[in-house]
């Protein structure tokens, strides 16, 4: 469980007690003798906390890796190629960029999530290519396709030759 969750557990079950009893009818449960009056107004207590919590930061390379990642298995899987060669591909391309799309390999210029070489070939599938990685993976995709037939074909080159 949380800890926004708890406080705002903690939070709820404070007023649903306090409106629930009034401020005589705690008074006489706590032993203070302070009987309440008949015909008199019942005291509704409520509470606000606040808190210096920050909320939970998940990091972006992490975030942005795990949405790369469903973008690729979308697209693998409309072109209607098996989990098995998801699992190849997610190897490839781990090992080249790690999923970052904005990974450049200062010295062979290789750019992306496919690590193109150059870079700029990429702008054929979107001008955004720099930016986008469903740009970069569409691209990576058609050349995969076109060179090695399958992700696994390009994951097996790679595999030999350290590259692909």
């Amino acid at each position: 469980m949380n800890g926004y969750r708890v406080l705002r557990n903690t939070v709820v079950t404070a007023l649903a007690a306090s409106t629930m009893v009034g401020s005589a009818e705690i008074g006489r449960a706590e032993g203070i003798a302070e009987p309440a009056r008949k015909g008199s107004a019942t005291t509704v207590h409520r509470g606000i906390w606040f808190t210096q919590a920050q909320p939970k930061i998940i990091l972006t390379t992490r975030t942005s890796r795990s949405r790369n990642k469903a973008i690729a298995f979308r697209l693998v899987s409309r072109r209607l190629w098996s989990h098995s060669q998801f699992r190849c591909l997610d190897s490839l391309w781990t090992r080249e960029s790690n999923w970052n799309h904005q990974a450049h390999n200062p010295s062979s210029g290789a750019y992306g999530i496919p690590q193109a070489l150059p870079g700029s070939k990429m702008s054929g599938s979107g001008g955004d290519w720099r930016s986008n990685p469903a740009t970069q993976i569409s691209w990576g995709l058609r050349y995969i396709k076109s060179r090695y037939g399958s992700p696994c074909g390009a994951w097996g080159h790679f595999r030999s030759s350290n590259w692909y």
